[in-house]
């Protein structure tokens, strides 16, 4: 609040239940984001070009594109209820841009990649890089034993948070579309898909222009330039090391 109204960025890299909490009790806080930026949700059906069907045990199963079930990426899924309220808000939906695991699965850690990040542009790591290498590598060898996923994890949470950079980084490629989101909440969480369902699936149809030529409604990412994203975390690192060395 202590910001001008349009400034301020929220990005939720998890559940979506702080930000539910946050609007419900203080909806004056809505009018000072300039974005939220939520990691969540799985469309699937070919929503994003360049990414298989086939992607491990999980993803791809059925139409779907889940990572905790056929039909639901893990954020969404722990709390529905939470994403569907954030999502069914009109001031707040329209200020949200969606990075979900179909544009994150274009952004894989390739073994070249994690080389990258690691060396930088000094013959010897720096603590930060040897920490981020550990955590890919950790990541790396997890999606192969979970998803059978060989190339290398993608990453998630950055996604989100390249979202403040906003679209002129190139990062992100806009096509001017918007989506009306809709959560599936009925169903219970549970082991089984009989009582499951698909409870967390996120729904999205397309807002076609009003007649003001206006389109309202939530912004999901569909082409990343991953290129551009590993030179812009390059450049974080980078500044990241010099502050450190200072």
């Amino acid at each position: 609040m202590a910001q001008p109204p349009h400034t301020a960025w929220y990005v939720a890299t998890g559940p979506c239940t702080n930000a539910a909490l946050l609007f419900a009790a203080y909806p004056e806080v809505a009018h000072h984001l300039a974005g939220l930026s939520i990691m969540g949700g799985a469309v699937g059906g070919g929503f994003c070009p360049g990414v298989s069907k086939e992607f491990g045990k999980t993803l791809g199963q059925t139409e779907g594109f889940g990572n905790e079930t056929p039909w639901a990426e893990f954020n969404i899924y722990c709390d529905p209820e939470a994403a569907q309220a954030v999502f069914s808000n009109p001031i707040v939906s329209a200020k949200t841009t969606l990075v979900t695991l179909d544009l994150t699965h274009q952004c894989l850690a390739t073994k070249e990649v994690r080389e990258r990040l690691l060396q930088g542009n000094s013959e010897k790591p720096s603590q930060l890089r040897l920490f981020l290498h550990e955590i890919l590598e950790f990541f790396a060898q997890s999606y192969v034993e979970w998803f059978e996923v060989y190339e290398g994890p993608p990453l998630h949470d950055p996604l989100a948070v390249a979202a403040l950079f906003g679209y002129s980084s190139g990062i992100y490629e806009e096509d001017g579309d918007r989506y009306d989101v809709r959560v599936v909440t009925d169903g219970a969480h549970s082991p089984l898909d009989s009582v499951r369902g698909q409870v967390g699936r996120t729904v999205v149809t397309k807002v076609e222009a009003g007649p003001n030529g206006l389109v309202q409604g939530v912004r999901i990412p569909r082409k990343l330039h991953t290129g551009k994203f590993w030179d812009v975390l390059q450049q974080c690192a980078q500044l990241a090391d010099e502050k450190i060395s200072l």
